[in-house]
């Protein structure tokens, strides 16, 4: 891999040793580590091959492609025949009980070419490759790796948060670049990859963003943000913590292996981690609540003690948002809201409609006027005339002198030869015509929606702890607000007020004080024409 994650700083094309995303089908996203040799030692003469229903991907066709490029498909021979090995018996399917070795291996053996074999099987990275054939059909779009596609893509282990949940999520924790966010159920990774975009703020030794660098000419150090994931799970855990690897986010995602209930969130004194100091805390757990004892102001809290914390808890059924709601309350924690999203998706595409477009796919190839079906039914009619009168191309030019036409005259027979199209004629007039057209800016514009809305995924329940709050600061607050608020003269008191306050004023003034009526009178004339 990079020394760089491919989810944070993407290249301009597809190199090799990184993830990259094969866009089949809107639902249909496989990914695939891009290998210029045969890592799997399958044995295609391609090299590194992925294979689809749409087709077979060599990954020499991908590497060093900018990403959004449209890849065709190649012809690749996925049976034991098309495979390196087949020639050796290396590529033949082992039989139960019986020998694996052929004729070949035999012959391998006793030429003493075994070793050789071994040797290649060690190192695949020095076979030589055979150049693919583009296939007839078939293709696939190449994407970089982000959040998104991933989370469309990844396999599935546990229940995963899909992006118009962690999107909303992210924004209603105020999550920025350098924060510090706890994850307590990572399950498959989807919430663990947008959550690692979402606070990184660079790489340490780096340049800061933009942002980041406001903030320390302000004499703020924001830090390069990380991710604190928890998962129960033993081997959803090592999982993770390979992904994590292999997609290049080990310096920003910590999993670690723990039940929060029982043992909290507290990394211990680990030397290698800093001590947790999160602003935001993510809970997809059974039971939320039980974790929340350990989510306090205390010295061990693994809390950020100078800043509000923004809570989310990730549940499906309403009788854990209950107990959840009823023990935050219990906790001191406020503003607590419960939330449940309905994504809906619009499809947005161009519609045509016409004659033009028949035996084209995707189209609508119905009349588009009067005058296309107008002239659709003269067509028909006369193919039918045609047929009940036995008056086909070939039989009037074979017989061009000899039948009646439909008018009796020679002129009408031959007229009626040359007008005359076939239905395949047609079609394959317009899908010649299809190549110099420009469909992409033909036809209108339009959107729909789904007929109707997916299925419940979970409740959200927001919550905020705010930063503990002592008489020192109390005072200190007391003296910036004296410090801060000027003396207001008569005046300003004036230009203050509301305009339900002025008219309450304009009433208790005294009766001979004429300027001060007047000039009452002038600022509720003000308002009023305000």
């Amino acid at each position: 891999m990079s020394p760089h994650s491919p989810f944070l700083l993407p290249s301009a094309v597809a190199s090799p040793d990184s993830l990259a995303i094969l866009h089949l089908k809107r639902e249909l996203l496989t990914p695939t580590i891009l290998r210029p040799y045969d890592d799997e030692n399958i044995g295609y003469a391609e090299g590194k091959v992925t294979t689809t229903r749409y087709g077979n991907y060599p990954h020499s066709t991908l590497i060093g492609q900018p990403w959004g490029s449209q890849i065709k498909a190649s012809q690749v021979d996925t049976g034991t025949r098309g495979r390196v090995g087949h020639q050796t018996g290396r590529g033949s399917k082992r039989k139960r009980g019986g020998s694996s070795t052929s004729h070949g291996d035999d012959a391998a053996v006793t030429g003493g070419t075994l070793t050789g074999l071994v040797e290649e099987e060690q190192h695949p990275e020095s076979k030589e490759t055979k150049a693919p054939i583009p296939a007839a059909t078939g293709f696939c779009h190449l994407l970089p790796p982000t959040p998104e596609v991933w989370t469309a893509s990844l396999p599935h282990r546990t229940q995963v948060v899909y992006t118009p949940d962690y999107s909303y999520i992210l924004q209603r924790l105020r999550v920025t670049p350098g924060a510090e966010v706890i994850e307590a159920g990572a399950g498959s990774g989807s919430f663990t990859h947008a959550a690692a975009r979402a606070v990184f703020n660079g790489y340490p030794n780096s340049e800061p963003s933009n942002g980041a660098r406001g903030l320390h000419e302000q004499g703020m150090n924001p830090g390069t943000g990380s991710v604190w994931s928890f998962e129960f799970h033993d081997q959803r855990a090592q999982k993770l913590q390979a992904e994590i690897q292999e997609h290049g986010l080990e310096a920003i995602v910590k999993v670690t292996h723990r039940d929060v209930y029982q043992d909290g969130f507290s990394i211990g004194s680990s030397v290698s981690l800093p001590p947790i100091n999160a602003s935001a805390v993510f809970l997809d757990l059974p039971a939320p609540w039980i974790a929340l004892r350990h989510l306090t102001r205390n010295p061990s809290s693994p809390l950020n003690p100078s800043t509000s914390v923004q809570l989310c808890t990730f549940s499906p059924c309403i009788e854990q948002v209950q107990r959840t709601v009823s023990t935050l309350r219990a906790f001191g924690w406020l503003d607590v809201e419960m939330v449940e999203l309905s994504a809906h998706r619009i499809e947005c595409r161009r519609e045509r409609v016409g004659l033009q477009e028949e035996g084209l796919r995707g189209v609508n190839a119905t009349p588009a006027t009067v005058d296309e079906a107008v002239g659709r039914l003269r067509e028909v009619e006369g193919r039918d005339r045609s047929y009940h009168h036995g008056l086909t191309v070939k039989a009037l030019n074979e017989t061009l002198g000899t039948v009646e036409s439909m008018d009796g005259s020679e002129d009408g027979k031959r007229k009626a030869a040359e007008e005359f199209v076939s239905k395949q004629q047609r079609l394959q007039t317009i899908k010649d015509a299809q190549t110099s057209r420009k469909l992409y800016k033909e036809g209108r514009l339009v959107h729909r929606s789904e007929p109707e809305l997916k299925t419940h995924t979970s409740y959200l329940v927001f919550a905020i702890l705010p930063r503990p709050w002592t008489e020192q600061d109390e005072r200190k607050a007391q003296q910036a607000i004296q410090k801060g608020v000027p003396e207001a003269n008569a005046e300003d008191s004036v230009q203050l007020m509301s305009k339900r306050q002025r008219k309450r004023a304009a009433k208790e003034i005294p009766a001979g004080d004429k300027y001060a009526e007047m000039e009452m009178k002038w600022q509720v004339d003000d308002d009023e024409d305000g």
